[in-house]
């Protein structure tokens, strides 16, 4: 499998068909701790996205991930605009000009958008955030990328399944950023909605592999 722009455009429209699909569980999810707009949010945004994928077809990965950061900066609200927005446009500016995503490659694209996530929110892990999704997948992507012999699903795979394991995670967790930190100790025993679509994203990417 070569991660080219079909690849990035298929993930971008698996990501949207996920949001769409869980839109109900991310609402419910951000009701119990948040403002309760995060699957609205997200549905939104990636139905944008795929908008303007069809306007204006991208020609290498970067650049389709570079017009869903753009869009989603202009087109979700809250704080998960900036967030995501962030994270894909600083993963188009790591892929840069190339047709095709080596395995190494994704793995610092998916450092760079993390990085991104960290420095817009001034979140670390532990923080019960999105960041406790993409921490994970980033290193296991890396161990992944690591191994002399990996192919590109293999690290997707990787990475897919840490951030799944780093949503869940946050269930027990004390919320200390974003409006789940007023909640204090009633925050534990809530998945961060964050954590979760981003969990979803990062399996798309999967799902337009296989």
């Amino acid at each position: 499998m070569v991660l080219d722009v079909n690849w990035a455009v298929k993930w971008l429209t698996l990501s949207a068909q996920a949001m769409a699909e869980h839109r109900v569980e991310l609402i419910e999810l951000d009701r119990a701790i948040g403002d309760s707009d995060h699957g609205e949010n997200m549905d939104r945004g990636f139905q944008a996205v795929l908008d303007k994928l069809a306007e204006a077809p991208p020609q290498t990965p970067g650049a389709a991930l570079k017009l869903t950061a753009m869009t989603l900066m202009s087109k979700v609200g809250g704080a998960a605009g900036p967030l995501y927005g962030t994270a894909f446009l600083r993963a188009a500016t790591s892929l840069g000009d190339s047709a095709e995503i080596e395995p190494e490659a994704w793995a610092t694209a998916l450092a760079a958008a993390r990085d991104g996530i960290v420095a817009r929110g001034k979140a670390e892990s532990g923080d019960k955030t999105m960041v406790d999704a993409w921490t994970p997948a980033v290193e296991a992507a890396r161990k992944a990328a690591a191994a002399g012999d990996a192919d590109v699903l293999t690290v997707l795979v990787a990475a897919a399944e840490a951030a799944e394991a780093g949503a869940v995670a946050t269930d027990p967790m004390v919320a200390r950023k974003g409006r789940a930190s007023y909640l204090g100790e009633r925050s534990a025993g809530h998945r961060d909605p964050g954590a979760a679509s981003s969990a979803l994203i990062l399996r798309a990417a999967v799902g337009a592999a296989a």
